[in-house]
């Protein structure tokens, strides 16, 4: 008897040089599981030819609600580790393959799912989008890289305060704080989402791939170590194909035609 394939739990549309990538956990408010982990991490390591901005979204109303806790397996210190590092390098690879992503946030974008919205360049949220880091008031402690990505962006003090009291943050609150970049009416995120991805991927993609590799982890850096750094960069693309066709558009007053 043949069994029914798996129904994968990211949604991969294809269209131009636009990728979204819709998580798709019915009743689950899209928590993320190993398998769903895995279905991202497969598409950044290996994203389809042509493709130059992603978007990251949810359905059913939710963004991502962070880990299912239904599914929660106990683990060793050693197991439990390895499992936070995973979540790392998966983050890392989306922040880092190279590929601009567009997060477009709504309901839930709690615990892991606030970790998997920080690891995306451009964020975008409707009204309903509500953000939380509830693990502190529930005896654990975060481990998809949120004391890294959403520490930078608040800062510790009020990252720590947010977990030791549970607290939450509205849409309005979190693109205050920065944590989204964009505030969109209610079943906006998604359109708006396309348009800032169409406008990315008319940008040079050397300069893309450097924004997204040089700034973050020129942050990192001392202020010498990250101004020798920008030198770097900048030679590379002002001495690029890309840098000789901008400047031929400009002087030529029609739109650049990047490769």
């Amino acid at each position: 008897m043949n069994r029914p394939l798996p129904r994968p739990l990211l949604d991969v549309a294809l269209d131009g040089p636009i990728a979204t990538l819709t998580m798709t956990r019915p009743g689950k408010r899209n928590a993320m599981c190993d398998e769903l982990l895995a279905e991202i991490e497969a598409f950044f390591a290996r994203p389809p030819e042509g493709i130059r901005v992603a978007i990251l979204t949810g359905s059913e109303g939710h963004f991502c609600s962070g880990l299912d806790l239904s599914e929660h397996v106990m683990r060793d210190a050693e197991s439990t580790m390895r499992h936070s590092r995973n979540w790392h390098r998966v983050m890392d690879l989306i922040q880092f393959s190279g590929l601009p992503v567009v997060s477009a946030l709504f309901g839930a974008v709690i615990g892991g799912g606030l970790e998997l919205a920080a690891s995306t360049h451009v964020r975008i949220a409707e009204p309903s989008a509500l953000f939380q880091l509830p693990e502190g008031r529930r005896g654990i402690f975060v481990g998809g890289g949120a004391t890294v990505r959403v520490g930078r962006i608040l800062g510790a003090d009020r990252m720590c305060e947010m977990m030791l009291t549970g607290r939450s943050y509205s849409a309005e609150d979190g693109h205050r704080l920065g944590l989204a970049h964009y505030l969109v009416g209610e079943g906006e995120a998604l359109a708006r989402a396309r348009q800032l991805a169409l406008q990315i991927a008319e940008n040079a993609g050397l300069s893309n791939f450097m924004m997204i590799q040089a700034i973050s982890r020129i942050d990192d850096m001392s202020r010498q170590d990250g101004l020798f750094t920008e030198s770097l960069c900048a030679a590379v693309s002002q001495t690029s194909r890309d840098a000789e066709e901008g400047l031929r558009a400009f002087l030529e007053k029609r739109p650049p035609r990047f490769r």
